[in-house]
């Protein structure tokens, strides 16, 4: 695979990251490997610095600004650093009208490129009760019904 294929598939990974992202219960984990794999292709050239966003959610009703950034023909959102507010011209209002390529990949093929490339060696053990942990609930009490020993009445004569 050519640098180029390596690349386009790299950013179809983020992208569906992203999709998932955005959807997560908990998206921590994967806004963190988006960011980390943007981070990886600036620093190589890989990626380029497109201008700064307006944000379409605002955080605690202030307005703050995100970092355009060109993955091959993907383009994506990441925190600015403060040099980038001095560096980068500042584009307004996101642009609507443009969308990403639609892809299809699954998320755990995704996650398996990202890894790849950030050279991140995935836990096995570690996922498996990550799953079993969120089948619980931290809301649910488990019933005692039918399980206690209740006394039994006694009738007065």
């Amino acid at each position: 695979m050519n640098e180029s294929e390596q690349l386009d598939d790299l950013a179809k990974a983020i992208y569906t990251v992203n999709r998932h992202a955005k959807t997560a219960p908990d998206p921590k984990h994967l806004y963190y490997i988006k960011k980390a794999t943007i981070n990886e292709l600036l620093k190589k050239n890989l990626a380029k610095k497109v201008g700064l966003h307006f944000s379409k959610h605002p955080k605690y009703s202030n307005q703050h600004s995100t970092l355009l950034v060109q993955v091959a023909n993907y383009y994506f959102h990441v925190p600015p650093t403060k040099d980038d507010f001095k560096e980068l011209q500042h584009l307004g209002e996101l642009d609507e009208s443009y969308r990403n390529p639609q892809t299809k990949m699954s998320l755990s093929e995704a996650k398996k490129i990202i890894y790849s490339y950030l050279n991140w060696k995935v836990n096995k053990s570690s996922q498996k009760t990550k799953r079993v942990s969120k089948r619980s609930s931290s809301y649910y009490t488990p019933s005692s019904l039918g399980k206690m020993n209740w006394a039994k009445k006694t009738h007065r004569h």
